[in-house]
């Protein structure tokens, strides 16, 4: 069985347990701390597998994955069926630019280690943190939804049925969400809500997690 290395509030984590369950693909969580006792990321024993020091991290037997793009690309090749891209190639590259403008232009700015080191190293105090990171957020997030305005309304992110937009999309709007960083965005709004009622994107909601941090 696969092995996801993973953490409940990750959004990197959170995408690629959507698509693995989309995929309807079993798999094993291990948990990996990010905070606690400075991060169990940091401990040798991760690093020991994964380098990068950074999640998610796949494993399949002897062969270890790391970066959400390229485990979809693994399990794409791996479980053609139920496809998760587009048939068109056009929309498929676009599909491919929207993933990447999440994960590279908008996510990681977001990321632990960045705010860690805002606050730790830049000295940078909570309400201009989040200030700076509500702009972030919500500036890439402006931009997809004046894309996805720009098409045909569908009830997935690039069609009737889920692709790796949506398993991108979905978490990135829950950390607007707890950032407050929301703005009027009604398409990507839309295509959340509709994903939100999808078996697979709820069983990989950080909430359903067992890690998950409890009230």
């Amino acid at each position: 069985m696969l092995k996801l290395y993973s953490y409940w509030r990750s959004s990197c984590s959170y995408r690629v347990r959507i698509a693995l369950n989309l995929k309807l693909v079993a798999y094993e969580t291990v948990p990996v701390h990010l905070v606690r006792d400075g991060g169990e990321q940091r401990k040798p024993e991760y690093l020991a597998l994964n380098p990068q020091g950074l999640l998610p991290l796949l494993v399949d037997g002897d062969f270890r994955l790391g970066q959400s793009l390229a485990i979809f690309h693994y399990l794409e090749a791996q479980v053609p069926q139920p496809a998760l891209l587009p048939a068109d190639a056009r929309d498929a590259a676009r599909m491919w630019s929207f993933c990447q403008n999440i994960a590279s232009e908008i996510q990681s700015m977001q990321n632990t280690r960045v705010l860690r080191y805002l606050e730790q190293d830049l000295g940078l105090e909570q309400a201009r943190r989040d200030t700076w990171l509500r702009h972030w957020i919500g500036s890439g997030l402006d931009a997809l939804e004046q894309e996805l305005a720009a098409r045909p309304a569908t009830p997935y992110a690039f069609g009737d049925t889920p692709t790796y937009a949506d398993c991108c999309l979905v978490p990135q709007m829950f950390a607007a969400e707890r950032f407050g960083a929301v703005r009027d965005w009604p398409r990507l709004k839309a295509v959340t809500e509709h994903c939100r009622q999808h078996p697979a994107f709820v069983a990989a909601h950080p909430e359903n997690q067992p890690d998950a941090q409890k009230p």
